[in-house]
């Protein structure tokens, strides 16, 4: 019988450990890469198993007991696909179970009530749970979804700027911003793409954000078209009689202010975080004896 269980939350931009004893307190955290399962198998594990290392020396637990200790791991787009069985064959843990990243960050947002939550970091995903249904929208992946999250924007910025260096847009401050990052070369942005990840275009959504303070026109029509597909999913998410609508991600803050005033109207804070809510799955899964807050948060 274990005495502990390890909670993953693993996003496009870093992997988050938690180590939570029987009594259900957090005990040790740990942070490393990137663990989106779109990723190499090898470099989603190698982040999962470093970060779970790192909590697991926090906590002042021999990780070498890690093959003796089960985890819980939330990932970013572990609705596409069938890749957990080789990455838990990878893995160390004594079992794995796996959920995707907005199952984690909805619990952690809201406890076991029902309601609606918003990722908007490098990628963007929905969930809304009602009755105890719980029903996902979006989190489909840079290349065919994502829409109004960092990495899509900043993709936009690059081929907003590049229509602007041909003449075809306004030449706007953030446009040449943009462009002296890259030398005033065309060809560097192309270059840029062969082989930039989610997380390098989504670096340059803060300039969007700051330029749009300043009234530069490419950024506002950028913002525009982010809220749009926000507001037109949030109209297909939020349910008869939603009380709480929670945004999450490193981009929450800068949408939040801008969100229809009728999604304004339920906007509430989140609870916890996804981890809390992965550490949370992880007790009920492997701990169910647990002590556990009657919030539905752990108890620390």
């Amino acid at each position: 019988m274990t005495d502990y269980v390890i909670a993953i939350d693993g996003g496009g931009t870093s992997c988050r450990a938690a180590v939570a004893d029987r009594a259900g307190r957090v005990v040790g955290r740990g942070m490393r890469g990137a663990a989106n399962i779109f990723s190499r198998s090898d470099a989603i594990s190698e982040s999962i198993v470093a970060a779970s290392l790192a909590a697991l020396e926090q906590a002042a637990i021999d990780v070498s007991r890690i093959s003796g200790i089960p985890a819980f791991l939330g990932l970013a787009g572990l609705n596409v696909g069938m890749r957990q069985e080789q990455l838990a064959a990878e893995l160390p843990f004594s079992d794995t179970r796996f959920a995707h990243d907005g199952i984690i960050a909805l619990q952690g947002a809201l406890g076991d009530g029902d309601g609606v939550i918003a990722i908007l970091g490098t990628g963007s995903a929905y969930v809304a749970r009602a009755a105890g249904e719980v029903r996902s929208a979006g989190g489909w992946g840079f290349a065919v979804g994502d829409q109004a999250s960092g990495a899509v924007i900043g993709r936009m910025l690059l081929q907003q700027t590049l229509l602007a260096r041909d003449g075809i847009r306004p030449m706007t401050p953030l446009a040449s911003a943009v462009m002296t990052r890259f030398g005033d070369e065309q060809q560097a942005v192309v270059e840029f793409t062969q082989s930039a990840k989610p997380a390098d275009y989504g670096s340059f959504a803060p300039m969007i954000f700051t330029f749009d303070a300043k009234g530069d026109p490419m950024a506002a029509g950028i913002i525009a078209e982010a809220v749009g597909d926000i507001t037109e999913t949030l109209d297909a998410m939020v349910f008869e009689g939603c009380e709480r609508l929670c945004l999450l991600g490193g981009l929450a803050e800068k949408y939040g202010e801008r969100l229809a005033p009728r999604h304004r109207a339920i906007l509430r804070a989140p609870l916890g975080d996804p981890l809390s809510g992965a550490v949370q799955l992880a007790l009920r899964a492997f701990l169910p004896a647990a002590a556990v807050a009657p919030d539905g948060m752990e108890r620390r």
